[in-house]
């Protein structure tokens, strides 16, 4: 890959402007999203340590965008970065526009004090493994989600132990 094919696409830091053309990008990701709820969401996501990178053409289409977070934990003696979600435009990729937003968090992210990234990655998304795993990154863990919005069953221990059933006998 030439530098002269990635200058086509120049990296900046996204901004509340960019909902719209983020939004078109997460759908294609497998995230159907609205412009209108990430313009909704954009300060109070900004404000708690999250960023976007994007690629664009010259006329101001967005082509790729990478979505980061920052946050401080107990374990660690360095704060910990994250990729939280990376799509390039079907039409663009193979270009080297991938690797340039992970290139631009990694030195985003480190100059914020991070000491360590993570990339998220659903499962079957086995060709998004090979490409993090291409550039040095190493599976090291699994993760687990909730949708919590649905964890509020009478069998759910979680609520259950809100509602502060599970302790009554002790």
């Amino acid at each position: 890959m030439t530098n002269s094919k990635r200058a086509m696409y120049p990296i900046r830091t996204a901004n509340e402007g960019d909902a719209k053309q983020i939004a078109r990008l997460l759908t294609e990701l497998g995230h159907p999203t609205a412009a209108e709820a990430v313009a909704a969401r954009w300060r109070e996501w900004a404000a708690g340590g999250n960023t976007a990178l994007v690629a664009a053409r010259p006329d101001g289409t967005l082509v790729g965008v990478a979505t980061t977070h920052r946050m401080v934990v107990l374990h660690r003696p360095k704060a910990v970065g994250r990729i939280t979600s990376l799509v390039v435009d079907a039409g663009v990729r193979g270009q080297g526009i991938g690797r340039a937003l992970v290139a631009a968090a990694e030195h985003e992210l480190a100059a914020a004090g991070c000491g360590l990234l993570e990339v998220t990655s659903n499962q079957r998304r086995t060709e998004a493994h090979a490409f993090y795993e291409h550039l040095g990154y190493e599976r090291t863990s699994l993760r687990f989600f909730k949708d919590l919005a649905t964890a509020s069953s009478s069998t759910d221990p979680a609520a259950r132990a809100r509602r502060g059933e599970l302790c009554k006998d002790a």
